[in-house]
């Protein structure tokens, strides 16, 4: 083992490995039809469903208008946890790298709640679609339904896989047709015609702060789907940033021509008995077309339509049983959901759950798309609210670290530092390389700590400081949302909030099963900056006197901080699945064995501690010691001679039953 030598064969190799794995990658077209093919389906349902809501109605796209403004700014957001947080995962990992485990955990019971509310009302509203085709099938569209979602788990059990090549001939149909009938409206109806919709929308109604509110909460229905650009970032092209903020700004221009218009489109131009009929409702947008079209456009909308919404529950289905499976690597959730079956070698037990709580939900509502419309809100919102405050605190430790850079004059180490992590990866320019794990940028550190040095670093800091300022904006706004959604969708918040606290409640009883066996589930952390006075403890994958570390670190640090650094083995290669979440750590059984020790022992002394994970790579210790700056490294003494770039200023090594452990000492200035 090496920790800290290297080749350049072996560099090579592996850079040669990136390449041919990037190839296999998604690029933002790809990224963008992931996301459309998800997002763009809620325009089917969310007209009718809006139309439903009292003191909405035929406001519907007024509401959806207002809406999109904050959806832009959330894409600005979710573009930024793309870049930051490669591994995937989205609030889970974001709330539990900022705040702390737990909610990261209470995270993923929000988007599971999400996941089987779409799942749910997708696959409900693309059988209602095809009964516009097939009238008959209209009274049994439940049990179809139930009967769908049944044959989407048997496919995922099989071993039917995400593609976003599919996805991308579903987005194009989707967008497609939107245009079409936008198209056939236009040419129907004059230019002071659509003009004089607009006061049309407000007839009969009285806004008031509540039902601007209740609208603007309500409405965010029409922008479900946005979250999972957060999922695909394991599997996205370098750099992400780029890759990311392409994708949604294509998302956002078509989510923008089409969704506000056809909402508004619809409440308004259809008939009120079509409007108020609880299946046509569930139409509209087809109905829409053959209103001002033909019947052919009617039903080709209908069968697109219906196809890409069961898509897009199987793409429910699929984000679900993930979700269940990062929250079981987490320990949260009992091993037995990672289970696969000898057949296919599918997670059978985690595609069971996916699936059978849709279709209770389904059987608890009857098949009411309305009522499954209210209950939308509390995921959705709740993991958007988390997402965005969860980045905001990242953002801030960004910026409180530069302050300290600045005020003790270390920011020229800093920045060499960070070029130095640039020119090691060779990908001068892109920042992709350089993250902590807790999703703070070191270059952006680097950036506000020293004065600008010209334009460009003063238009990238000014940028920095308006996007952190519209970020808290942001989350006032959409936490804003979801407490208004709390109060006025009580079936939202009473569903929601019971799938939420049972998730929990198993999360807590696995916890405490764990504890009495003595190791509990520990999620790794970041490191922003120095941590005075600290310990540092080396445990690695090869090593025999992990053990013998760990206590020889928790006795030396006597209630000082504790680093514990695992250096695991190399990932080979290997290419995530879409909507994977791929954090190697997770994947590590050894590393999660001994930091779940560590953790168990670590609480008797109550000491601040940190858990750093990092795969073998030439400077993989010594960039954590560069950081860190602790006064004692502990090792295992036979390691002790590998650290080349760890310079103490004198080493002492300790004999203890059992094995020898090295302390490398250092007095920073």
């Amino acid at each position: 083992m090496a920790l800290e030598s290297g080749t350049q064969v072996s560099s090579h190799t592996t850079q040669g490995d990136e390449r041919s794995n990037n190839k296999r990658l998604l690029g933002p077209i790809l990224c963008w039809a992931v996301v459309f093919a998800d997002i763009g389906t809620s325009v089917y349902y969310t007209p009718g469903i809006l139309y439903g809501t009292e003191g909405i109605t035929t406001m519907a796209g007024f509401f959806v208008f207002l809406t999109m403004s904050v959806f832009v700014l959330l894409t600005l957001k979710y573009a930024e946890v793309t870049h930051r947080f490669p591994q995937g995962g989205g609030v889970v990992t974001v709330a539990a790298q900022a705040i702390n485990s737990w909610v990261g955990a209470l995270g993923g019971m929000f988007i599971l709640v999400d996941y089987f509310l779409t799942a749910a009302i997708s696959c409900l509203s693309g059988i209602l679609y095809f009964s516009v085709v097939v009238p008959s099938l209209g009274p049994f569209a439940l049990w179809i339904t139930i009967g769908v979602l049944v044959l989407l788990g048997i496919l995922n059990w099989v071993g039917i896989s995400e593609s976003a090549k599919v996805s991308l001939v579903g987005a194009i149909v989707a967008f497609g047709s939107d245009l079409a009938i936008l198209f056939t409206v236009f040419t129907h109806i004059t230019f002071s015609e659509f003009i004089s919709l607009f006061p049309k929308m407000f007839a009969n109604h009285n806004l008031s702060a509540i039902s601007i509110l209740v609208g603007f909460s309500a409405s965010f229905l029409a922008f479900s789907g946005l979250e999972s650009i957060s999922q695909l970032s394991p599997v996205m092209k370098t750099p992400r940033k780029k890759v990311a903020g392409l994708a949604l700004l294509l998302v956002v221009l078509t989510i923008g021509i089409t969704s506000p218009l056809l909402t508004m489109f619809s409440t308004l131009l259809l008939s009120p008995q079509v409007l108020n009929d609880p299946v046509l409702n569930a139409q509209v947008v087809s109905l829409l077309g053959g209103h001002f079209g033909s019947i052919a456009l009617q039903t080709e909308v209908a069968i697109s339509a219906s196809a890409l919404l069961v898509f897009a529950s199987n793409t429910a289905i699929i984000g679900a049983y993930h979700v269940f499976m990062a929250l079981s690597r987490m320990e949260f959730f009992p091993s037995f959901i990672l289970q696969r079956n000898k057949l296919r070698g599918t997670p059978h037990f985690s595609i069971a759950l996916a699936t059978g709580i849709p279709i209770a939900v389904l059987l608890l509502v009857r098949g009411n798309i309305n009522l499954l419309g209210d209950m939308y809100a509390f995921g959705l919102l709740g993991a958007f609210s988390l997402t965005c405050l969860g980045l905001d605190i990242v953002r801030y430790r960004e910026r409180k670290e530069a302050r300290r850079l600045a005020q003790t004059g270390e920011a020229s180490n800093r920045i060499q530092n960070v070029e130095s992590l640039l020119a090691q990866n060779g990908r001068q320019g892109s920042s992709d390389e350089i993250i902590e794990r807790s999703g703070v940028e070191l270059e952006n550190v680097a950036m506000l700590a020293t004065p600008a040095r010209n334009w460009r670093t003063r238009l990238r800091e000014l940028w920095y400081n308006i996007d952190f300022w519209l970020g808290v904006l942001t989350t006032f706004l959409v936490i804003t949302a979801w407490t208004t959604n709390l109060v006025y969708k009580h079936l939202a918040t009473l569903f929601g909030g019971t799938v939420a606290a049972i998730g929990m409640l198993i999360a807590f009883a696995n916890y405490t099963i764990q504890k009495r066996e003595g190791r509990l589930p520990v999620v790794t952390t970041g490191l922003e900056g120095r941590l005075p006075n600290s310990v540092l403890a080396v445990l690695t994958a090869q090593n025999g006197r992990n053990d013998t570390v760990i206590r020889q670190a928790i006795s030396a640090a006597d209630g000082r901080p504790i680093v514990f650094l695992y250096v695991g083995k190399p990932n080979m290669g290997r290419v995530p699945r879409l909507f994977e979440v791929y954090d190697p750590y997770l994947y590590d059984e050894q590393a999660k064995e001994y930091f779940g020790k560590a953790e168990h022992l670590a609480q008797k002394s109550k000491g601040p501690r940190r858990f750093v994970y990092r795969q073998e790579e030439p400077g993989s210790v010594a960039q954590v010691w560069q950081i860190v700056h602790p006064q004692d490294t502990i090792i295992a003494a036979n390691l002790a001679p590998e650290l080349k770039d760890v310079n103490p200023d004198r080493i002492r090594y300790e004999i203890t039953p059992a094995g020898k452990v090295a302390h490398l000492l250092k007095r920073w200035e």
